[in-house]
């Protein structure tokens, strides 16, 4: 017999996402169809991480291509989006328990002035996207000596 040690926070965390995946809405429409607000299936988790010469993001990104995933700066606004198909059933395949995420998703993030928008760098291996995001040279600290009189 295995005894699972009861983590209340895990259950509260369950039932957050249970509650996400049921208030995610699809678009919103205007009374004339145009789009009014637009809002994502699922988000993706990121991590994000400073050393002094620049600022990273990684965020997970399992099953999507390349080609699917858009980045974008503009306005100090680093926004990332893309979507990830949801599998279906074929012929002679059913699916029995569907947990993953599908859907759009965007991810926007608020860049500091110290991050040079002409240096930025992205590179994606193994569903994982690196963005590099370097800091201008005047931001980078720069020791001082201090002389006695």
């Amino acid at each position: 017999m295995n005894l699972a040690r009861w983590d209340p926070f895990r259950e509260l965390e369950d039932m957050s996402h249970r509650l996400n995946r049921l208030l995610a809405g699809k678009d919103v429409k205007s009374q004339d169809g145009t789009d009014t607000m637009v809002r994502a299936d699922w988000v993706p988790p990121v991590d994000i991480s400073e050393t002094d010469q620049e600022f990273q993001i990684k965020a997970e990104l399992p099953g999507i291509k390349k080609q699917d995933i858009k980045v974008t700066l503009e306005g100090g606004i680093l926004t990332l989006q893309g979507e990830r198909p949801e599998e279906q059933e074929e012929k002679g395949r059913r699916i029995h328990r569907v947990e993953r995420s599908y859907g759009r998703f965007v991810r926007s993030f608020t860049l500091p002035d110290v991050v040079d928008a002409t240096k930025v760098n992205a590179e994606f291996k193994d569903g994982i996207l690196t963005l590099r995001l370097h800091k201008s040279p005047a931001a980078v600290p720069k020791a001082i000596e201090v002389k006695v009189a």
